[in-house]
């Protein structure tokens, strides 16, 4: 496995190993599927992930298959099962059945759901180990937020975003205890380490408006994070770290930063993370925009971020058009990270020819063509017809060359 990885991210196996028993480098795979593994981290080319799942409202199998399909079509590395609304275990199943990419879920959702409030530790832990056994790849799970955490966080302008930071909120608060992900993580590693799947520490406090963004509660969450890290290493479990959320773009470096010192250089996965709140609509642009940046500096997994965020249940549309501002972000991040550049050059070489077969080929959505059907009897675009500025100097190269 070691040696395919290697291979195809360009690097040597024997720092790769290393890479991947310091922890700067994750395999997500479980030991009980037979997958392809994705490797994350430093010196891996930059992934991308899609969520996909199930509403209260909207609890439809058939269609959170079709877009994890489509996800994958299109690029996605990885697929995150969301569910909140139907069959639980049912739809997780099979998507695990049906998908040959690795999944992450959030057990918290179903614990929460079975239980509400009556949830206990045992219970979160029998949820976990659950989601591990049917082969999960990696699971989010928010071990960071704490009580003291809690107790405060009204002073924000939007105090939680995370819906499984919620669920845990609202537990402590019911409770009066400490989060149980936290005290309790000694058990989850043992759970994870069996099935050999991944730990994402859960950024249960990522800002939901720039107006949060980089504040004290998201900073004391990403210390405890980086705490959890050691521990988890030196434990023999794998662990990537979650981060924000919403973040100005002069935020952005500094965040990536800040998680790669605090919790040593751990693979950083990303919501977005998202340059502007007034993007409704638009916000896997906004994601795009901040998830290529945040690329360049230091993380190293983008979760995408569909036109419906912030609005409703994503439909297939809404997440092949997430997928490719997310592949857009990723691979001009690998232009910077792992010189990545091939498939531009290539790509430029036939528009210079003005062939259209092959430039649709090598463009990130070859199915684009579909909507320029002029082109497939002609060489120039409409936009310059006989004025193409590639044509004319062409024509005038080869007086010169006579």
């Amino acid at each position: 496995m070691i040696s395919e990885i290697a291979k195809k991210e360009g690097i040597k196996e024997r720092k790769l190993s290393r890479l991947v028993a310091e922890g700067k480098v994750v395999i997500l795979k479980n030991s009980r599927r037979e997958i392809e593994p994705v490797a994350i981290g430093k010196y891996m080319s930059v992934k991308i992930n899609a969520n996909v799942g199930t509403s209260p409202e909207i609890a439809s199998l058939e269609k959170e298959l079709e877009k994890a399909k489509i996800a994958v079509k299109y690029g996605s590395d990885t697929i995150m099962d969301l569910s909140i609304g139907g069959d639980l275990d049912e739809i997780r199943r099979t998507l695990l059945k049906k998908i040959d990419v690795p999944l992450g879920t959030v057990p918290i959702y179903q614990a929460f759901i079975e239980k509400k409030l009556d949830m206990d530790p045992d219970f979160i832990l029998k949820i976990i180990e659950k989601h591990c056994k049917d082969g999960v790849d990696f699971l989010t799970l928010h071990c960071g937020i704490t009580r003291d955490i809690v107790e405060r966080i009204a002073t924000r302008l939007i105090p939680i975003t995370s819906r499984g930071g919620s669920f845990i909120a609202s537990w402590i608060i019911e409770h009066k205890e400490e989060n149980p992900l936290l005290t309790h993580f000694s058990e989850i590693l043992e759970i994870v380490k069996e099935y050999e799947a991944t730990i994402s520490l859960g950024d249960a406090l990522r800002p939901g408006c720039l107006k949060d963004s980089s504040d004290v509660f998201q900073i004391q969450e990403l210390l405890t994070l980086g705490k959890l890290v050691k521990i988890a290493r030196k434990e023999g479990a794998k662990v990537i770290v979650e981060g924000p959320g919403h973040v100005p773009l002069n935020e952005i470096e500094m965040n990536m930063k800040l998680e790669k010192k605090i919790c040593d250089e751990a693979p950083f996965y990303v919501l977005g993370p998202l340059v502007t709140d007034i993007a409704l609509g638009y916000d896997h642009i906004s994601a795009a925009i901040g998830g290529a940046i945040a690329a360049i500096h230091g993380a190293d997994f983008l979760c995408y971020v569909t036109p419906s965020e912030h609005l409703g249940l994503p439909d297939v549309t809404d997440v092949k058009q997430g997928v490719i501002a997310a592949k857009i972000a990723a691979h001009a991040a690998n232009i910077v990270r792992k010189g990545y550049l091939d498939r531009d050059t290539l790509l430029s070489k036939y528009r210079r020819e003005l062939n259209w077969d092959k430039v649709f080929e090598l463009s990130i959505d070859p199915e684009i063509k579909k909507k320029y059907p002029s082109l497939k009897d002609r060489k120039e675009c409409t936009m310059c017809g006989k004025y193409c500025a590639i044509k004319i100097v062409d024509n005038y190269l080869k007086k010169v060359k006579k």
